[in-house]
């Protein structure tokens, strides 16, 4: 091959190395623009999580009619906490115990933030926030130093606080016992383990919980919602809990109702309607129209472990199946707390 033939194949290959690189670069970009925050959310976080509990702060404030800033006074955001929960819009949350200490002393807050994602799992927690373009990095960081932190080496290292800084300021959450500032994601992490903190900070966006994306996707752009995995689900909401009569009934009417099948995630989320979804993820298309049908039948039912029916809590809707996902679409009973109510056992229609 002669030396001109050589350089023009180098080059060819080359330019074809770069269209495949721009395509991908094309393609990943035109996917994260079309996802919806707490679908970049879920990609963001631990890939060991089991738990995920996600608050659209933005959303909640609009919801409330909440116009609060970092200047806002202090009662304002009490106020607004204080509605929340009302409105069963904070439940999901791991800063409501922390929001004024954080608004006052932080410099961030719910009254501030984008949104919040806390994530769970057997080796850790960690609690990520986004925040607006607007925010000054600089005056958080400043914050920190004045509450006590000591502060890392590189701007996304871990500063660290422990018992003894959260003891002296007082009414905030373990959670915050270490802080990572990732400005260039407009993130800040924390967490009640330096090391876990860590790594979650290193492997950021290295791919989320891939289990979890078919129930993510179904969830819309919710206000706030209830995410896990089919095993953490299979624990938490399990029947298991309740006391023998009541599993006694529940296995009776599990019997009754039909074929009911372990599911591979679970997501429960309040929607911009304040109505509720359900996602239920499964192994087959045949197992989710089976559990569609006889989850119905157990949604419209007695809440044995609970109390009452569930007709006392919500309205059953639409119950859909589409391939392996299964939804239910839940109308609540004004003044209750359905999200609170359905994210902890005994669950009898998220039973496995």
């Amino acid at each position: 091959m002669t030396r001109s033939r050589l350089l023009r194949t180098t080059v060819g290959a080359l330019a074809v190395a770069l269209v495949i690189t721009a395509a991908v670069v094309g393609v990943r970009w035109w996917q994260d623009a079309h996802r919806t925050d707490l679908e970049l959310a879920v990609r963001l976080a631990p890939a060991d999580g089991e738990r995920l509990s996600w608050t659209d702060w933005a959303a909640v404030r609009e919801e409330l009619g909440a116009d609060l800033s970092a200047d806002s006074p202090q009662g304002d955001v009490v106020d607004f906490m204080g509605e929340g929960y009302d409105a069963d819009l904070t439940s999901a949350s791991a800063l409501p115990e922390s929001a004024q200490q954080l608004h006052v002393q932080y410099g961030f807050s719910p009254a501030t933030v984008d949104w919040e994602l806390f994530s769970q799992s057997k080796q850790g927690a960690v609690v990520m926030l986004h925040l607006p373009d607007s925010t000054d990095w600089g005056r958080i960081a400043d914050r920190l130093r004045g509450l006590g932190y000591t502060e890392p080496d590189d701007e996304a290292g871990v500063w660290v606080g422990g018992d003894e800084t959260l003891g002296r300021i007082g009414g905030v959450s373990p959670e915050l016992s270490h802080v990572s500032l990732v400005e260039d994601e407009s993130l800040i992490l924390t967490s009640d383990a330096e090391a876990y903190l860590e790594t979650a900070v290193d492997t950021l966006g290295d791919g989320g919980i891939e289990d979890l994306e078919e129930v993510v996707e179904a969830s819309g752009e919710p206000l706030s919602a209830a995410i896990y995995t089919g095993e953490h689900a299979c624990g938490a909401l399990s029947m298991g809990q309740a006391d023998p009569d009541d599993e006694a009934e529940a296995d009776r009417l599990v019997a009754e109702a039909g074929e009911v099948d372990p599911f591979t995630a679970y997501a429960m989320s309040v929607q911009p309607d304040r109505d509720l979804r359900l996602a239920l993820s499964f192994e087959s298309d045949d197992q989710a129209r089976a559990n569609a049908d006889s989850r119905a039948v157990l949604a419209s039912g007695p809440a044995p472990g609970q109390g009452g029916d569930f007709a006392d809590r919500f309205t059953l809707g639409d119950v859909a199946s589409d391939g392996t996902l299964l939804t239910m679409e839940l109308a609540p009973v004004e003044g209750t707390f359905v999200l609170s109510d359905l994210s902890t056992g005994p669950v009898l229609f998220a039973t496995c």
